[in-house]
């Protein structure tokens, strides 16, 4: 459950940094006289955020397969073991 906990913490996180990115590449676009519009650049980072929310919870699917995966071994061991004897 401890890696749970840091799973559910990660997406917290990751958006806090990919928010300051976001507000840093924003600004230098801005003053540098940039030809792209602005508002293409926010749609197209909310386009990259929402693929990353996807992205973020794929692994989140994966990772609980590879757990289900991994207690099921170690069930499967413990039952060969057991036939062993």
């Amino acid at each position: 459950s401890a890696a749970n906990a840091a799973d559910d913490d990660a997406p917290n996180r990751y958006s806090r940094a990919d928010r300051t990115t976001y507000s840093r590449y924003s600004r230098d676009a801005n003053s540098s006289g940039s030809s792209v519009p602005s508002n293409i650049l926010e749609k197209r980072i909310e386009e990259l955020e929402r693929e990353l929310a996807k992205e973020r919870q794929e692994n989140v699917r994966l990772l609980k397969m590879t757990q289900d995966k991994e207690e099921l071994i170690g069930k499967l061991k413990e039952e060969i073991d057991l036939l062993n004897r």
